[in-house]
């Protein structure tokens, strides 16, 4: 069986903001868009559009209808799942070749296809369900933080971040070293109360998620308005207002009578 480094120089990994996170599955399209042709290459897709489909995807996002403690109304978490980079790494001491290991410079958890046999002993272990068997190849792939891109010199210091990162549209998805308690990550989830996914089970997940915000109280933007002070300067507005809303619906009709004029 493989064995864990006692200590690792760094802790890289992602501080995910649930908060924040849209759903928008930009993290996992850019996610299989770099890995297609990087370390892990490639990230099959099989009948992509059938009834069935069958492919690898190194990043997922779930999306679950909550509620808040003392409130009716619900709102919906989306929540991304990936490798957590584990210092107690089940998914590598259960490795019976070596080929899931855990490096000691960064934390970071690879698997080396070279050396994979696909016996999915990795994935049984995994709590968290973040190994991806391609049926393809008959190996097992997962999550590399975009190790291949993170050190690449070739690249703007901008763009040396995981593919994930780079894509969040909200900036959902942090990158760092979380090991340094003085990291920009690492003082994001002493902020926020960031906490490890599962943490009972003893693996010390690298990777950590900043709670949901409690939602704001039930007061209608409307009352939270300034009130009327019937002033000339109001008055004023409130005439322009009205005439520009005029104007505005004489051209939306004088289109829809004269079609022809948005031609050419």
């Amino acid at each position: 069986m493989t064995s864990l480094p006692t200590t690792t120089q760094r802790k890289l990994g992602l501080v995910i903001d649930l908060d924040t996170c849209v759903g928008c599955q930009a993290c996992a399209t850019s996610c299989k868009e770099w890995n297609t042709q990087g370390y892990s290459a490639p990230l099959n897709d099989d009948r992509p559009r059938s009834a069935e489909p069958m492919g690898v995807w190194l990043n997922r996002v779930h999306s679950y209808e909550v509620k808040e403690e003392g409130r009716e109304d619900s709102r919906i978490v989306h929540f991304p799942r990936s490798c957590l980079h584990c210092e107690d790494a089940a998914c590598v001491t259960v490795c019976p070749t070596g080929a899931s290991y855990k490096r000691a410079e960064d934390g970071i958890v690879l698997v080396d296809p070279e050396t994979c046999i696909g016996c999915k002993l990795c994935s049984w272990a995994c709590p968290y369900g973040a190994r991806e068997y391609d049926h393809t190849h008959g190996v097992m792939k997962k999550c590399t933080l975009c190790v291949d891109r993170i050190y690449n010199e070739n690249l703007d210091e901008s763009d040396r971040v995981p593919a994930c990162v780079k894509a969040c549209p909200t900036g959902a998805r942090h990158f760092g070293d979380l090991g340094d308690a003085n990291s920009a990550v690492s003082q994001l989830v002493a902020e926020r109360g960031g906490y490890d996914l599962m943490s009972d089970m003893g693996y010390k997940p690298t990777n950590k998620y900043l709670p949901p915000r409690k939602r704001r109280d039930t007061t209608s933007f409307a009352e939270a308005m300034p009130k009327s002070d019937g002033s000339a300067m109001e008055k004023l507005f409130a005439w322009a207002d009205k005439l520009l809303s005029k104007q505005t619906a004489a051209s939306a009709s004088q289109s829809s009578d004269h079609p022809e004029r948005l031609e050419g």
